[in-house]
């Protein structure tokens, strides 16, 4: 697979991005709510302003796992 520069992306370039992105949504969530919870805001609340930025999150994801995929097929 090529990546947008010409360059050739690799199984393991992949699977290390994806593993940063599943980190970081974790991180995000974690730590928002800790956050959260320190300002006694509702659980809820917090989720609905947080939900924009995990779909962002989990729509690149599910493209590198797609990509991952397509990679793997190729191999």
């Amino acid at each position: 697979m090529t990546d947008s520069m010409g360059k050739t992306v690799d199984n393991q370039e992949i699977i290390e991005v994806l593993t940063e992105f599943e980190q970081y949504r974790e991180r995000l969530i974690n730590e928002t709510m800790e956050t959260a919870k320190k300002a006694k805001l509702m659980k809820k609340t917090v989720m609905a302003q947080l939900e924009p930025e995990l779909a962002k999150i989990d729509a690149i994801i599910q493209n590198l796992r797609m990509q991952l995929e397509g990679v793997g097929n190729r191999e």
